[in-house]
């Protein structure tokens, strides 16, 4: 059975914003001391919260301020204000859910205001407004279910009858803990992390609707 909700992941989901902030977050932390490949920034960071990449780059030697979080949040808000692109094929796998009448919503260990900058950015902000949710406030973060269940919650619907699209191990294992099916958003560099916790992999957007027992949208260039 097609699901009746289905809540997305925002980076690198919806919006193609994890390579800019990756590498911004590379330049800054080798600002403070700690010089890192753009490889060992996804493999340690992709999925987590930048309270948790503070806390592990201090723990690495870098000398991060106490006010670092302002600091990195203000310059990363800068650039994905300047260059974040939606993933392709989102507007239109979004339509397709609507044709149906699936209902959706969003669930990002990042903070709303990331992704209202984001979002507006790419044209998103207006169709997910008021079903935006934050681990920030939440009791805890992914992998930890809690944006999920509070996501599923305040659109009336149970865990069984959501799913979830995410493109880390650490989302997907929110997923997983929150009792719902989880469709993985995969590149060769992820597959092999997605797959234990998925029941589905997938590389285009557009294949979504199909996967999800719905009809498929036709290809376009968005």
């Amino acid at each position: 059975m097609p699901p009746r909700y289905v809540l997305f992941d925002c980076d690198g989901v919806l919006v193609d914003s994890e390579p800019i902030t990756n590498r911004i977050l590379r330049d800054d932390l080798a600002d403070h001391g700690l010089d890192l490949r753009l490889d060992q920034i996804f493999e340690m960071f992709v999925g987590g919260t930048m309270q948790g990449v503070m806390t592990r780059a201090r723990m690495m030697g870098a000398t991060l301020p106490d006010n670092w979080l302002d600091h990195i949040y203000a310059r990363m808000f800068a650039a994905l204000e300047a260059e974040c692109v939606v993933i392709p094929g989102v507007p239109a796998m979004l339509d397709a859910l609507d044709a149906a009448g699936v209902g959706y919503a969003v669930g990002s260990n990042g903070p709303v205001a990331k992704m209202e900058v984001t979002l507006r950015r790419c044209g998103l902000w207006e169709r997910m407004e008021g079903r935006i949710f934050s681990a920030h406030e939440c009791a805890a973060s992914k992998p930890a279910p809690d944006v999920y269940l509070k996501a599923a919650a305040a659109g009336g619907f149970a865990p069984a009858d959501c799913c979830v699209v995410e493109d880390s191990a650490t989302g997907a294992r929110a997923a997983v803990a929150a009792g719902m099916a989880c469709y993985g958003y995969a590149c060769p560099a992820t597959r092999e992390k997605l797959r234990p916790h998925c029941v589905a992999l997938f590389e285009d957007m557009t294949t979504l609707p199909a996967l999800l027992g719905l009809a498929a949208p036709a290809r376009s260039g968005d």
